[in-house]
């Protein structure tokens, strides 16, 4: 076995183009764009490269790659959480060898070692934990969303036998969007409805900058104060809002005012794997006028809850249950349009978010798992522990 680090184009491409063939005839499986896997070793597009680095190589053998890994480091000053890492692993992809994983996984741990770091978890992203975050360890027969990961189910066992322990999990809730949400969350947007004060409105993309604004008040009132949680900035969020524009579905997202004043959002849109999967990675220019074809002709049945919040002063008020009643007669107007829903990264260590989302008849059907490695063996193993 020979281990190459990839600094040519041509590695670059291999890097990319070996996963897909590790997973040919998986039904499941859906290629990621080209250009999200080349982004995140960007040192001109990746903004954690100005507080970290990141090393990637190919495994190979006489018939060709058999495997491939990314290693990432962060400054400890730069890191703020117990959720993000100081020294990671990623993009792994690796034949069904545990000789194979182990030497990928060593020399990860040399460089990691050699810059400082104490442990490696896995398999993260250099980047933000939204993407790329996770080894898939339930839902193989399930397509992956958009940027999150996708496995083979016998990397747990290449994982767990070279030593690594589960951190945390990430779950991914699934909610068939056709069925009648409870009695009690009926009541509750009863409550609302009668209430004059109350107003629910749909995303209104005339004032986009208006109703971006609101999103990022509510949403520093509702989650600044949970712990691990950041506050967002209205540049930060306007930035955001802006490249999900060309896939905003504005049926599907909801504000709702309390004497003109905002108090509580619900946003979703369209899972764009869906769209992305017949592009077989490509966005070229033939590949944007596929994704347009896709967009205007196909009926998306998949949606993707982003976020949702509610301020301190109206929640027990019956809000969440105006939201998904709102939400459940969106629905009953789109027929053959987003059957289901799905909400990506919740941590097994968010207690409350999980009972958020199970009320509203959330069921798990996928998990992610962040893995540690502890460089000195004899250091006590703890799991993440659950936020307040």
């Amino acid at each position: 076995m020979h281990l190459i680090e990839v600094k040519t184009a041509e590695h670059q491409q291999e890097f990319i183009d070996f996963a897909h063939s590790l997973y040919a005839g998986d039904q499941a499986y859906i290629r990621p764009l080209n250009q999200d896997i080349n982004q995140v070793f960007d040192r001109e597009n990746n903004p954690t490269f100005h507080r970290g680095d990141c090393i990637r190589w190919l495994l190979t053998d006489a018939e060709g790659t058999i495997g491939r890994i990314a290693a990432f480091v962060v400054d400890r000053k730069a890191v703020d959480s117990e959720l993000e890492s100081t020294g990671g692993i990623g993009f792994f992809e690796c034949s069904p060898s545990q000789e194979a994983a182990n030497l990928l996984f060593d020399t990860a741990k040399k460089w990691l070692i050699e810059r400082g770091a104490s442990y490696m978890d896995g398999p993260i992203n250099f980047g933000r934990r939204d993407k790329w975050w996770g080894l898939l360890t339930i839902g193989y027969d399930l397509e992956p969303n958009y940027n999150c990961n996708y496995h083979l189910p016998y990397y747990k066992e290449l994982f767990e036998n070279y030593g690594f322990q589960v951190y945390y999990e990430h779950y991914t809730f699934r909610k068939d969007t056709r069925v009648m949400v409870d009695q009690k969350l009926q009541r509750k947007a009863s409550m609302v409805a009668e209430n004059p004060d109350y107003d629910v409105r749909s995303f209104d993309m005339k004032n986009f900058k208006k109703q971006v604004a609101d999103i990022v008040d509510i949403y520093n009132k509702a989650w600044v104060k949970h712990e691990g949680v950041s506050g967002l900035s209205y540049e930060q969020a306007i930035k955001m809002f802006k490249r999900m524009k060309p896939i905003i579905d504005p049926r599907i997202m909801w504000l709702i005012y309390y004497k003109d004043q905002p108090i509580a959002f619900y946003l979703n849109i369209p899972e764009v794997n869906q769209i992305f999967k017949h592009l077989n990675g490509k966005m070229s220019l033939i590949g944007t006028l596929k994704f347009l074809w896709y967009k205007l002709t196909m009926k998306n049945t998949k949606m993707l809850g982003i976020v949702f919040g509610i301020v301190p002063e109206h929640q027990g008020k019956g809000v969440d249950g105006s939201l998904a009643m709102t939400c459940y007669n969106a629905m009953k107007t789109m027929p053959g349009l987003y059957d289901n829903l799905e909400i990506n990264g919740i941590g097994d260590f968010n207690r409350k978010m999980i009972i958020v989302v199970k009320q509203v008849g959330g069921e798990i059907c996928k998990v992610h798992s962040t893995y540690r490695y502890y460089f000195d063996r004899e250091t006590p193993f703890e799991r993440m522990k659950p936020i307040r």
